[in-house]
């Protein structure tokens, strides 16, 4: 009996990569499409901070740094109000120290503990980075490794367009190119990585209408297609109101100014000059709380200091070099550089400081060890945004999409990043730093894993890559 064309379709060339090689590293001939023919560049994948949360890393023992799954998943449930998927949530925190050495003994991904900051709700130090800090440099590497894997065949702008299944079991896909020329491929198992509705604005407006009339900060294709097909499917969904925002993006330039600005000290203001609430409340909540300030805009206020720390980051870089930094050399010039109340932005900014200092509680209820602002003063205009969707396709511990019936696994289907239900809980505020790429590349392994522990290309199915015409 003749085998599938391929053994692996992964539909999305982000976090789904990481799925394509382990599969592939066992010995499955994958193929992999995207309808991004940029998506080197357009993806949320390549637009993240790279930041990998794990748990019980080697890197972390080197740092001297106490933590395990267990303390990773009350993090989670504790950041998430205990209304995250908490089985998922064990998933993948048990998997986050396996996988991240994964990349880097298998791939050569260079990683590295940061250790110069913590995001909030993260009670120890565990995100894994790389040099630059940003997602296109890993995505870079992903994508290299696997042009260079003779079991992998990549194809974009290719989408899918739905998935076959027969007596409960995938069996294959459609697939087109933009110009509407399609494709039936035999297949043993599907990974929707395609990521999640942030692009289709009807979809958002009717699930997050909070954050609908903002920026949206994502990858362009990113429309739901999961959704579509997985319901066709009979899949259940949930968490479809789950979102992670960011305030912190440049309103110049549109690009990341990043979180690491507030964490080392900075402050946020509105137009009239005031802060409106603690910045330490994590970036993603924040952008709702940002969204309803007067026109919706703020500005993050740092100085010299906090611009040094925060050039590690190539998106800090970007925004430096686009010239959306205002410098002054004293609270009131700056004011007026800004075109905010002088009066206003000076006594923020001196009461910020007492309460750096010690010498006064803090406003906005702020409790952090943090830097105290000095001149030279620096301002950043910054737009709420949304980033991604977190709800979606329903998953087990194993990436494996559950139908709506009775949850049972809908055989050789599965889902990863924002095509799945995420970690994040309801709305925005659960949403912590890292909860994007541990869904997208943590789904994505455990799918890869699952993929090889059945089987599913028996003897006598593909051994290599098809040519796809």
């Amino acid at each position: 009996m003749d085998g599938p064309d391929v053994d692996l379709v992964v539909a999305g060339a982000g976090g789904g990569l990481v799925a394509a090689l382990r599969a592939a590293e066992m010995g499955a001939s994958v193929l992999v499409v995207d309808a991004d023919a940029d998506f080197r560049r357009g993806n949320n994948t390549s637009m993240c901070t790279a930041m990998i949360p794990a748990a019980g890393t080697r890197w972390q023992r080197v740092a001297n740094v106490d933590d395990s799954p267990d303390r990773f998943l009350g993090d989670i449930a504790r950041k998430t109000k205990g209304t995250a998927d908490l089985r998922l949530a064990r998933a993948l925190a048990d998997v986050s120290a396996p996988m991240v050495t994964w990349l880097a003994d298998s791939l050569g991904l260079d990683l590295h503990l940061v250790t110069d900051f913590r995001y909030p709700g993260h009670s120890a130090d565990r995100c894994h980075t790389i040099a630059g800090r940003h997602g296109s440099q890993l995505l870079g590497h992903l994508v290299d490794r696997t042009r260079r894997h003779p079991g992998i065949e990549l194809i974009a702008p290719m989408s899918l367009q739905n998935v076959s299944t027969e007596y409960g079991r995938v069996t294959g896909v459609e697939i087109a190119s933009p110009d509407g020329a399609g494709e039936h491929v035999t297949a043993g198992a599907v990974l929707l990585a395609t990521n999640g509705f942030g692009a289709d604005a009807g979809l958002v407006r009717q699930w997050i209408p909070e954050i609908a009339d903002c920026h949206y900060h994502g990858g362009q294709y990113s429309r739901g297609d999961a959704l579509r097909i997985g319901r066709a499917l009979g899949a259940d969904t949930a968490f479809l109101d789950a979102y992670q925002g960011h305030a912190a993006l440049s309103s110049r330039c549109k690009t990341l100014v990043g979180w690491a600005t507030v964490l080392h000290g900075g402050i946020i203001v509105n137009k009239e000059g005031q802060r409106f609430a603690p910045e330490t409340t994590g970036y993603s909540e924040f952008a709702a709380l940002l969204a309803a300030q007067p026109e919706s805009a703020g500005w993050i206020i740092i100085d010299e200091h906090i611009a040094d720390l925060c050039s590690t980051f190539d998106d800090f870089r970007a925004v430096t070099e686009n010239g959306a930094l205002v410098e002054a050399a004293s609270a009131h010039e700056l004011a007026e550089r800004l075109h905010l109340p002088a009066d206003v932005l000076e006594d923020e900014i001196s009461a910020s400081h007492r309460a750096a200092a010690g010498l006064e509680p803090d406003r906005q209820g702020r409790i952090d060890d943090r830097h105290a602002l000095t001149p030279n003063y620096i301002g950043i205009g910054i737009t709420p945004a949304l980033f991604h969707t977190q709800g979606g396709l329903v998953v087990d511990g194993s990436a494996r999409v559950l139908d709506e019936r009775d949850h049972a696994p809908i055989e050789g289907l599965y889902a990863s990043g924002g095509a799945a239900t995420g970690i994040s809980g309801k709305g925005a505020g659960g949403y912590l730093a890292g909860n994007g790429l541990i869904t997208a590349l943590g789904l994505a392994f455990l799918a890869a894993e699952d993929v090889g522990q059945q089987k599913t290309w028996a003897a006598g199915s593909a051994s290599g890559s098809r040519a796809i015409s």
